[in-house]
């Protein structure tokens, strides 16, 4: 772990005085699950992220849990961040706020790591992967949630395992703690396989925690990561659980509303020669930037993700959230771009809106690949999908004809606001669409470039290299 060490923690009991409010109020919680383990071992940042340090986590303390064989849960190391929330309440790191809302980010991130046979300390790799999602919270001042998933792209302790993402939940022991400087709750992270990863994508990150917790050997009860684990939850139990999901899907549709992509788009109605018009983006040219009242807007409404150590990281995107908790709604036909003042989002009034008679869609492999999502687990469920371009300004969002606070409307079903395009779909064209794109579900016998066209209603769309999207000028 960069600029960190590992140590015997301190036992805060015996001088508490010494110790910040809100750090000691999250020891008090960690106490009380461990009474017999007051100096748990600590992965520490020598230099603190709020003297210039690179690591925004002040401490990770492991623990070990003795498990509970009565439910089956198996030994393992307990891991318990420091930092996220408020620990000192004086501005240095987080915007005091009072005490009865969320301290700093309003959680902590917890990791239950299954313990090998004769292992007697525990592995420090989680410590440094909680030091990568924190950072991703620092820098995008987004928070997670219960049901979030992270797509990581490489095994968590960087060796051979299949468990290459994870899932957010609640930790199954730590209950919220009330400090002086707010409210903290412990959320856990689940390493997952890459298909359980898609099957929380394209139904929900909750239902597949559940599948989880139903088998012990991907979980169980409390969630714990196996990093040996070889199988599938589709593996283990090939019918059952791939039916449970697929059942899902079609009653609840998917709750991911947007993911970070590498993405583009072209006006093709506009004119070559019009330079001085602001109705696209065009090749070889700057964008148009979103003005700073629609990134806001777009911020509060689309959660936004970005990379981390090279890894892509795509947390979902709600749509509404209240006081940094997901705000569940029954699965409805009808859904907004609201935002947490529950106004619709309105167009600033200095760029105008347009509207566009073709355009040409453009979208690397993975980001592809979630189209079918987009269309099959949200549009066909009068919801609205986010692409949020990684590399750029460009944001594109795919809304049904239910969403209300659209710009994009049946009459101009392609409309843009900057370099936000918004295109609006009908239910039949959805499934045409869903069954000319219905090899982008099988990647492997994929070859790019790759174009996809509906000259009837003058709309493109092509999946192109990685390479493409690196390149300023695509």
């Amino acid at each position: 772990m960069e600029g960190g060490s590992v140590r015997p923690g301190p036992a805060p009991g015996s001088f508490p005085a010494l110790f910040p409010p809100g750090l000691h109020g999250i020891y008090g919680e960690c106490r009380r699950l461990y009474p017999e383990q007051p100096n748990p071992l600590q992965v520490t940042a020598i230099l603190k992220y709020w003297l210039g340090g690179p690591d925004p986590l002040d401490y990770v303390s492991m623990y070990r849990n003795l498990g509970n064989p009565a439910l089956n849960v198996p030994e393992h190391w307990h891991y318990v961040s420091f930092g996220l929330s408020d620990l000192y309440g004086d501005n240095r790191v987080h915007e005091f706020t009072g005490a009865d809302g969320p301290s700093g980010f309003g959680f902590e991130l917890t990791f239950r790591l299954k313990r090998e046979t004769g292992e007697s300390a525990p592995p420090t790799w989680p410590a440094e992967l909680m030091q990568g999602l924190a950072r991703y919270v620092f820098q995008s001042e987004n928070t997670f949630c219960s049901g979030d998933h992270v797509s990581w792209h490489s095994p968590l302790d960087n060796s051979e395992s299949r468990i290459q993402h994870m899932l957010l939940t609640e930790d199954p022991q730590m209950q919220p703690v009330q400090t002086p400087f707010g409210i903290v709750t412990f959320l856990q992270i689940v390493g997952v396989c890459t298909e359980e990863l898609h099957a929380a994508q394209q139904w929900n990150g909750q239902g597949i925690l559940e599948l989880l917790r139903t088998v012990p050997i991907a979980g169980g009860p409390w969630l714990i990561t196996d990093m040996r684990r070889g199988e599938t939850i589709f593996e283990i139990d090939p019918h059952l659980q791939q039916d449970r999901v697929d059942k899902g899907i079609e009653t609840d549709g998917s709750n991911l509303s947007g993911v970070s992509a590498k993405c583009a788009w072209d006006d093709l109605s506009r004119p070559p020669e019009d330079d001085e018009d602001s109705r696209s983006i065009c090749i070889g040219t700057q964008p148009r930037r979103l003005s700073g009242k629609d990134t806001e807007q777009i911020r509060e409404t689309l959660r936004r993700g970005l990379e981390i150590n090279s890894k892509p990281v795509l947390p979902p995107i709600h749509a509404q959230r209240q006081n940094g908790l997901n705000n569940d709604r029954a699965p409805s036909r009808k859904d907004s771009l609201e935002s947490e003042s529950s106004a619709a989002i309105i167009p600033h009034e200095l760029i105008r809106t347009r509207q566009l008679e073709s355009v040409h869609l453009k979208f690397n492999q993975e980001s592809g690949a979630l189209i079918p999502l987009c269309l099959r687990g949200r549009l066909l469920h009068g919801r609205h999908f986010t692409y949020k371009s990684i590399t750029g300004d460009t944001a594109i969002t795919f809304v049904s004809t239910g969403v209300e606070g659209a710009f994009a409307t049946e009459e101009h079903p392609y409309a843009a606001h900057g370099s936000w395009l918004q295109i609006l779909l009908t239910e039949e064209f959805v499934e045409r669409m869903l069954e000319d794109l219905e090899d982008l579900t099988s990647p492997e016998e994929f070859k790019l470039p790759k174009e996809y066209s509906w000259p009837e209603k003058k709309l493109k769309v092509s999946i192109l290299p990685d390479a493409v999207f690196d390149n300023p000028l695509h």
